[in-house]
């Protein structure tokens, strides 16, 4: 079903029938058509269109945040910043896009050689509902920047999102057909894959999404970027700041309600410090105020979907049977809505299944490591390597940390985060290729090389 259900009642407020196979094959032949004249239009006017597109998620921020509230139940501060982020995203590519793909002199035996970069056609964009605009834009920027045209396949709970996006995109001056949301199911999807008018593909979203969408491309020979899910590390050390360690670490596991790829999952405290960790951790935890994502004071909003909450209450009900400890939550909240207590889990045994999953929601697991060697054992012991965030002053330690953690991205005192300057992905079972920074808007373009006598 593609619908608007609010996580925060329960409600379905709208519901959208799927596109019929003529609507898809309409958008399919604008996207192709349009690609072919668009490719060749002015960086002048793409640049335009983007800063364009920036100055309206700016003045409507408000509006597009409280719709991605009410479609997945993000806190309403966290949301505008969202739509902010966008337009950050936006503008970096609006004021660097051309020289990013600037020809690029090669210094050879020829009189003169170099690299262009050329944009390869309409790629399909299939993306969560977690950070309902910012996946889109992170991929839309760069690939509209680089003269691609996009075919959004959003994820079937955010459709008003994903509406809203590509009015965002029209409205800022791109012509129709350069990035179309289609509202389909996810068993439509394969076949857009088959089409020899879809050129590649980007997914952001889970193993097995990821595994399908990558089975799909390969069988056709097509260019895939997959960011898969996490599991991230987040290591405390003795020398660390304490205080701002344990309220990072915090923030870290509860950003967007717990359900962030990149969001600190595994809390692994060196010995020394260990107990008052966790002590302060559980206690900062427990405080945190859950409810309606519309006020402006509230910490924790709903979960996205029922589905969502229940398989994240099995986990935890899993890690107990197993041995770990429950220090803090462990509840569904009773009432309308998709509400989870914050919960804290500690010594779950490596034999437990949960060990090696990733959490969606706001749930910790606590462990204790001897030293750094030991730290980054327990790191790299995970099938996941998308982020990790590392606290210890300690220079040597630092760069030990950086040379052996198994990971995209590595954040030392600092958490987590994207940023449109940096490349953004993993490694491992997170996925490959990346978003963002001058490596993104180079995942979806022909390298050709040049070599004139």
């Amino acid at each position: 079903m593609i619908a608007t259900i609010n996580p925060a009642t329960g409600e379905t407020q709208r519901e959208f029938p799927a596109l019929s196979s003529a609507a898809i094959e309409a958008k399919l032949n604008l996207a192709w058509t349009t690609f072919h004249s668009y490719r060749h239009t002015p960086w002048a006017d793409r640049a335009r269109h983007l800063q364009k597109a920036a100055e309206i998620l700016e003045t409507e921020k408000r509006e597009y945040g409280a719709l991605m509230t009410t479609e997945m139940g993000k806190t309403l501060p966290s949301a505008i910043a969202e739509a902010e982020k966008c337009a950050w995203a936006c503008r970096y590519y609006a004021e660097n896009g051309e020289r990013l793909l600037a020809d690029e002199p090669v210094p050879t035996n020829a009189s003169r050689s170099f690299v262009r970069y050329q944009p390869l056609g309409p790629v399909l964009a299939v993306m969560p509902w977690n950070f309902p605009f910012w996946q889109v834009f992170r991929f839309a920027a760069p690939a509209l920047a680089a003269g691609n045209t996009g075919l959004l396949k959003h994820a079937s709970n955010v459709p008003q999102c994903a509406l809203a996006i590509a009015d965002i995109l029209h409205r800022a001056g791109f012509p129709e057909g350069a990035f179309q949301t289609l509202l389909i199911e996810a068993n439509q999807v394969d076949a857009l894959l088959h089409d020899d008018r879809v050129v590649a593909a980007t997914l952001t979203g889970s193993e097995p999404a990821g595994r399908s969408v990558a089975r799909a491309s390969g069988s056709q020979i097509k260019k895939t970027v997959l960011e898969l899910g996490g599991s991230d590390p987040f290591i405390v050390m003795p020398s660390a700041d304490f205080e701002e360690a344990v309220s990072t670490a915090v923030k870290a596991r509860v950003i967007n309600n717990g359900q962030s790829c990149i969001a600190a999952k595994r809390f692994i405290v060196a010995g020394g410090i260990y107990d008052a960790f966790e002590k302060r951790f559980v206690d900062r935890m427990r405080a945190l105020k859950v409810g309606d994502p519309m006020a402006a004071d509230t910490d924790v909003g709903p979960l996205a979907t029922s589905k969502i909450r229940d398989e994240l209450h099995d986990q935890v009900q899993r890690a107990v049977a197993a041995g770990g400890r429950l220090l803090a939550g462990g509840r569904k909240i009773d009432g309308p809505g998709f509400y989870y207590e914050p919960t804290v889990l500690a010594d779950v045994p490596r034999s437990s299944p949960l060990f090696h999953e990733e959490l969606f929601g706001p749930v910790a697991m606590l462990f204790r490591a001897r030293d750094a060697d030991e730290a980054i054992e327990l790191a790299n012991d995970s099938p996941f390597g998308l982020g990790s965030s590392v606290w210890t002053r300690d220079e040597s330690e630092q760069a030990k940390f950086v040379d052996g953690i198994e990971a995209g991205q590595v954040f030392v005192n600092a958490m987590v985060a994207s940023d449109p300057r940096l490349p953004f992905g993993g490694v491992k079972r997170s996925g490959y290729g990346r978003e963002l920074g001058v490596w993104g808007i180079r995942e979806f373009v022909n390298v050709k090389t040049v070599w004139c006598k």
